[in-house]
């Protein structure tokens, strides 16, 4: 007996998910658009929050800024789940490699007087401020309508508690191995004068009811934060002998640069509605002027310190960095 095989295609009753069909058409769709376009339920909810009978569970009334739909944004990194931590994974083992190379050519435990009092007094207790933006992320993602918008606060979210571990890690280093310098980056934020500026930035941020005000306004921080301790003290390590702080920063600066390509695209798209573009405009610039000043307050107190311990400069170069961020309109801040 013969057998004949033979390859027979079987073709999909349709190309993709009906919501999908119904936005772009009866065509393939890719992966992250499957698992991100109107997933967000919209109707049929169970009840309405107790603590906010106003309010749906879903609600876009959550925030002043919206969308007239919420997915005309997207994320341009394209991340779900599997690029994402794909992403991050290979992220945390680059910081591992440098890590492991700064420890195995003693270049912490050789680091200049100046520069490990800089990094104990400035850059550990920042292990705090990225456990509140990941508070800031995580209730963003919470309220956020759209699960574009809410994907990317999700992601960012374990961003930053990411963060805070691999911050921690430099403290552990920084003492072989011993938490004795995270234990004191604590007490140095919860006490430190020069940290309570940046501590209270981050406490009122904390309550604000508006998701997306707490997140430009924190972004606003970030900006000056990231500038200052992975641009320029970044730089000024490398020409004083502490080389160690600028490999290992390195992988928190280039985070921050993956980081604002979806806040900017979000920015981009508040702007551009055609329905609600003009008031957005208008709550994206009252929310820097309220908290620019609050912001430079914060960052000022770090650079201080920063400029004690090792005289680097960093207070002009804050006064520069707000003097640029002032100097441009929302609209530039996004270009």
């Amino acid at each position: 007996m013969q057998y004949e095989l033979r390859t027979q295609a079987i073709d999909p009753l349709r190309a993709t998910f009906t919501p999908l069909v119904r936005r772009y058409g009866d065509k393939p769709a890719t992966r992250y658009q499957e698992g991100t376009i109107d997933v967000q339920p919209v109707e049929n909810f169970h009840y309405r929050p107790l603590w906010d009978s106003e309010r749906e569970i879903y609600d876009e009334r959550y925030s002043a800024l919206r969308l007239t739909d919420p997915y005309s944004f997207t994320d341009p990194r394209q991340y779900y789940y599997a690029p994402y931590v794909t992403a991050r994974s290979q992220l945390f083992d680059a910081f591992a490699k440098t890590l492991d190379y700064v420890e195995s050519r003693s270049l912490l435990a050789n680091l200049p007087d100046a520069w490990r009092a800089l990094a104990v007094s400035t850059l550990l207790p920042l292990r705090h401020y990225e456990g509140g933006a990941q508070l800031i992320s995580s209730n963003g993602a919470r309220f956020a309508y759209g699960t574009s918008i809410e994907q990317c606060l999700s992601f960012a979210a374990f961003d930053r508690i990411g963060n805070a571990q691999l911050l921690s890690r430099i403290g552990l280093a920084l003492a072989d191995g011993s938490a004795e310098l995270l234990d004191q980056a604590r007490g140095r934020w919860l006490g430190d004068e020069h940290l309570q500026p940046l501590r209270r930035f981050a406490e009122e941020l904390l309550v604000e009811p508006d998701w997306a005000v707490a997140t430009v306004a924190w972004d606003v921080a970030d900006q000056l934060i990231y500038q200052l301790v992975y641009q320029h003290l970044d730089k000024q390590a490398l020409v004083s002998g502490a080389s160690a702080l600028s490999l290992l920063g390195q992988h928190l600066g280039d985070w921050f640069v993956d980081h604002r390509k979806w806040l900017n695209a979000l920015i981009a798209a508040w702007l551009a509605d055609a329905e609600h573009g003009p008031g957005n405009a208008h709550v994206l610039r009252t929310t820097i002027d309220i908290w620019l000043p609050k912001a430079t307050e914060a960052v000022s107190g770090l650079a201080r310190a920063a400029d004690e311990a090792a005289d680097v400069g960093a207070v002009a170069a804050v006064e520069r960095f707000v003097e640029q961020l002032r100097a441009t309109t929302i609209e530039e801040k996004i270009a």
